[in-house]
């Protein structure tokens, strides 16, 4: 989950200061203070399910399920931490990062989200986030990543890593695709799942959502690209490295 530094690229445990947040005195992996924590998603269960997978690793202070109420959470409570989903209303995770680091520098940030879109990953990484991992990760990896960023660390899943070396080495930013940017953080969500093979019902499952909605979702896709059906679909996301 670490990655070493490159040439022309902060290493891992420097990333941070790439977006000026200040290092802490206190050391959370030595066993002593746990690290204070305030979980952001716009799921009420899966917030439930985080603590309880966390349990004593770390102290939970707080919850907030979109970004007015992460704000003013964040701004009450001031944690360590903060576990960031990528996608809520009101703006998605990069505002959040964008209000609240403005205020309050010394907080940090870990994304945890559904996606492994490079954009997402990159979209964070640039707002401050300290490092990004996927809902398919342990409660035990999820409580050492959450210890490691609030020591100072930065954490990436593996597959997740190469993009933001990339991100930092690169010299051009990548073209924007006009059609792509057609679309809603969550409508890109169900465009990658549909692509990849899932079936309505396990899309629903992965996102947290009912599968009336994933049909809504796949009906506005197709609409916005001018596409017929979910064949055409897979093409048009392959093409663009989507999957």
């Amino acid at each position: 989950m670490r990655t070493p530094g490159r040439a022309g690229v902060p290493a891992a445990a420097d990333m941070g200061r790439v977006h000026g947040v200040a290092d802490q005195s206190t050391s959370f992996s030595d066993g002593g203070a746990l690290p204070r924590v305030v979980i952001v998603d716009d799921h009420r269960l899966f917030r439930s399910g985080v603590r309880g997978e966390l349990g004593e690793a770390v102290d939970v202070v707080g919850e907030a399920g979109d970004v007015d109420s992460a704000v003013h959470v964040i701004g009450e409570k001031q944690p360590d931490l903060v576990l960031l989903d990528v996608h809520l209303p009101g703006g998605g995770g990069v505002e959040v990062l964008r209000r609240v680091l403005a205020q309050h520098p010394q907080i940090r940030f870990l994304a945890l989200s559904v996606s492994d879109a490079a954009e997402d990953v990159i979209g964070v990484v640039r707002g401050g986030a300290r490092g990004y991992v996927t809902k398919t990760i342990s409660g035990r990896e999820l409580a050492d990543a959450i210890v490691r960023v609030a020591d100072g660390d930065a954490v990436f899943s593996p597959r997740l890593a190469g993009f933001v070396l990339d991100a930092f080495s690169a010299t051009d930013a990548p073209p924007v695709d006009p059609e792509l940017d057609r679309l809603t953080q969550r409508e890109r969500e169900v465009l990658r799942h549909i692509a990849r093979g899932y079936a309505y019902k396990e899309v629903a499952k992965e996102l947290f959502i009912s599968v009336k909605t994933v049909e809504t979702h796949v009906s506005s896709v197709l609409r916005k690209l001018q596409l017929s059906n979910r064949h055409e679909l897979s093409r048009w996301a392959t093409a663009r490295r989507l999957v």
